[in-house]
């Protein structure tokens, strides 16, 4: 387990449960499954002091996706960068702090004598696992930094990520600040999809294919309920001419978002 005393509030892990590809009664299902591995602790009976606590230490899964990544190639670990050639001060600097001191693997205990250039490789590394852990490659910064005490986080998370650009991308849409690995996606595709990430992709389209199907007879039985009641005149082929003005603005809203997220994430500018 990632965290320094092999503890986790269960709280504060429920925040990333369906980042991580958890079930809701993970507790109930999961948990007792593994009673030689896990335990549930609560020490003081309130619901908000529950904790998972690793039993059984594994050095054989302790091992992070930077070193496996670089064990299939058959080189020393380091993070990798993937923004274009074009960014060459970004690049010297990411290849500064890649080479000048050496890969710290989030799982190593014994860190409380690293130095400040040891401490932030070792954050940038712990980040790096966790996301790498989710179904998404992708996290609230919020929800992160949670954990601050468990991984050893630095307080302004924020500060530390907006610092390695070649490493994660951090995004305020929909005023939700998140980080994205960027190693994680080929422009807006991730490179490698979980099964449940592809069920849920496809559940998504279906329910979106029916709302949309559902709001057009919606629609249509409103306009025919209001054509007998004699209350509005409505010409068919202007409905039609509109509906397809909206779908040729939505068709042109998915291929902006297609090309923001290629100048972002692919190699070639």
């Amino acid at each position: 387990m990632l965290s320094k005393d092999q503890r986790l509030s269960v709280v504060k892990l429920n925040e990333l449960k369906k980042s991580f590809g958890f079930c809701e009664d993970y507790l109930l299902r999961i948990v007792p499954r593994y009673e030689d591995t896990f335990r549930v602790l609560n020490c003081s009976g309130r619901r908000s002091s529950m904790e998972i606590e690793l039993l059984k230490w594994d050095q054989d899964l302790a091992v992070s996706a930077v070193e496996m990544k670089a064990a299939e190639r058959g080189f020393e670990p380091r993070f990798s960068c993937s923004l274009p050639e074009s960014w060459i001060k970004t690049l010297e600097k990411f290849e500064h702090f890649n080479t000048g001191t050496p890969y710290i693997s989030p799982y190593v205990k014994n860190c409380a004598n690293f130095d400040v250039g040891l401490e932030e490789k070792r954050a940038v590394g712990m980040v790096h696992e966790l996301l790498s852990l989710t179904l998404w490659k992708k996290a609230s910064i919020l929800k992160l930094e949670h954990f601050r005490r468990e991984f050893g986080l630095p307080e302004r998370l924020n500060c530390l990520l907006l610092r390695h650009p070649c490493i994660f991308y951090v995004s305020n849409r929909y005023k939700i600040y998140t980080v994205v690995l960027r190693e994680g996606y080929k422009g807006s595709e991730l490179v490698e999809k979980d099964e449940m990430v592809v069920v849920k992709d496809k559940f998504g389209e279906l329910m979106q294919e029916g709302l949309h199907e559902y709001n057009r007879r919606r629609c249509a039985v409103n306009l025919e309920k209001k054509r007998k009641r004699g209350e509005v005149k409505v010409r068919v082929k202007r409905e039609e001419e509109e509906e397809e003005e909206d779908e040729g603005e939505r068709e042109k809203k998915r291929e902006e978002r297609k090309r923001f997220y290629k100048v972002l994430f692919d190699e070639n500018p």
